[in-house]
């Protein structure tokens, strides 16, 4: 896999993640924006992972052929319906990540908070820069937009073998718990559909959304660009 570089991060997003509009920053806030992306860049390693399957709807779900892999669930059937492969990605920004907002979270929550929303930016900005990846290394095939483990009714108890497929935790040091949580945090699994045909464009955002009666971007007349 080529390297990707982050260079920069979307500080508009992460005020966004931090129920902040870019409007209400002041310039204390605005300046530990500045700070913790410049700490965030010195220490992040992004890694990724793909790798491409052909698929096949059989009565436990969608499997991954040639694969252990089962996706199950009646979203990720409707998410992948007409595909004939599917793509397996894994992002991650390294353990480092983690221990600087660890670090911070002793000292200073507000800067434990912006480091948090930067890194969950950055390894957003990750995804975008490996799927841009994806679509030149398969460019006769249209794409989902990328469905991640544990969205919807897909159970988040698939990650390990998910991993597994990829082997993640050898190739990029990516691996889950027990209780199905990412290490290092600031990590991304997700599936991408690839079809000969166009593919109709998918019902997203907060009508279908599970967390719609929750949503702290909606309370604010906000979404989440979803």
């Amino acid at each position: 896999m080529d390297d990707i570089i982050i260079s920069d991060l979307n500080k508009k997003e992460a005020l966004r993640y931090m129920g902040q509009a870019d409007s209400d920053c002041d310039d204390r806030l605005s300046m530990i924006m500045e700070q913790c992306e410049k700490k965030l860049l010195s220490v992040i390693r992004p890694r990724y992972l793909y790798q491409c399957f052909d698929i096949k709807e059989n009565d436990e779900g969608i499997h991954v052929e040639n694969t252990s892999l089962t996706l199950v669930g009646n979203d990720i059937q409707r998410h992948l319906k007409g595909c004939t492969k599917a793509v397996l990605l894994c992002t991650t920004l390294s353990a480092e990540a983690d221990r600087i907002i660890r670090v911070a979270g002793l000292k200073d929550m507000l800067e434990a908070l912006a480091l948090d929303c930067l890194a969950s930016t950055a390894v957003e900005q990750l995804c975008d820069k490996a799927e841009l990846k994806i679509k030149e290394d398969y460019p006769e095939y249209e794409m989902t937009w990328r469905y991640g483990i544990g969205y919807g009714d897909l159970p988040i108890s698939l990650q390990k073998e998910f991993l597994n497929v990829l082997n993640a935790p050898k190739l990029i040091g990516l691996n889950v718990t027990e209780s199905f949580i990412l290490t290092p945090r600031k990590s991304v699994t997700a599936v991408i559909g690839l079809s000969k045909d166009k593919i109709e464009p998918a019902k997203r955002g907060c009508a279908v959304c599970t967390l719609k009666g929750t949503c702290a971007y909606r309370k604010k007349g906000s979404h989440c660009n979803v």
